[in-house]
């Protein structure tokens, strides 16, 4: 099966000197659930954005559905239009997102953006907000919303264009516990019905809730390994290296004990 999205051997570095990903390599294809993960600084966003066609990489290739992604192919209105309808990018900080007078605004920008018909438009909008809960919030800006409220907004004016391929930046990071469930259970449902989902997190009780298959980054910027969420999760010498779990020590008496310590809890399934 043809990749949806493809990086091939990308390195990005911000201002020429600050590496930020290093010869990465992978591949999402249709109906896929994947994740990256890496302790923070190791590129997971920068990853996402040069998905996303937001930053180009200084070497290395971004193809989408076998078209690579450039400056130049960019430019190219049904190209554009196709990537841009095929790929929807949900960033870490929503109020980066939200620029619209209100709710309603932001769900419906993106379509008409598109050139979506009104009347189809808004009927997309409604359907969103139903299945969001977000339908009290229509005539809202932006600073009236709790975080939890902007995420659901953030992610609903991506929906409305319907796109293929979800690319999630931290999705659940500084959210209520409420929230998080409910934006777990979502990406389910959009991966059951036929998404292409990419996440970036740390989190990993979210990997082991989601068991997609999981690309590790590490603090040099590359990719460490890529296989099951399950064996990622159960290989401790892994999750140490890569800084996502760590070491701490104590001592009875004389005797020292040196134990691994994560912020999850790890479920069999």
């Amino acid at each position: 099966m043809e990749s949806v999205i493809a990086v091939e051997k990308a390195s990005y570095s911000y201002y020429n000197r600050i590496p930020a990903l290093c010869n990465v390599s992978l591949s999402l294809k249709e109906k896929d659930k994947c994740a990256v993960i890496g302790a923070n600084g190791s590129g997971k966003s920068t990853l996402l954005r040069v998905m996303a066609g937001l930053i180009q990489p200084d070497t290395g290739k971004v193809f989408f559905r076998g078209q690579e992604v450039t400056a130049i192919s960019l430019k190219d209105k049904g190209f554009l239009r196709c990537f841009r309808e095929g790929v929807g990018y949900i960033f870490q900080d929503s109020d980066v997102q939200l620029f619209c007078p209100t709710v309603l605004d932001e769900l419906l920008f993106g379509p008409m953006q598109l050139g979506i018909d009104e009347e189809e438009a808004l009927e997309r909008v409604w359907g969103i907000m139903k299945m969001l809960d977000i339908e009290g919030l229509r005539d809202r800006p932006s600073y009236m919303l709790s975080g939890g409220e902007k995420k659901k907004v953030a992610i609903g004016s991506v929906l409305t264009m319907n796109p293929q391929v979800l690319l999630l930046d931290e999705p659940t990071g500084g959210l209520d516990p409420r929230t998080q469930c409910f934006l777990t259970e979502l990406i389910f449902e959009l991966n059951e019905a036929g998404k292409t989902i990419f996440i970036s997190t740390h989190d990993l009780t979210l990997v082991d809730e989601f068991q997609p298959t999981v690309a590790v980054l590490s603090e040099e910027h590359g990719i460490e390994k890529v296989g099951p969420a399950d064996e990622i999760l159960q290989d401790e010498d892994l999750l140490l290296k890569v800084n996502l779990i760590h070491e701490h020590m104590h001592y009875h008496g004389k005797t020292a004990h040196t134990h691994r310590h994560s912020h999850y809890i790890y479920h069999k399934h």
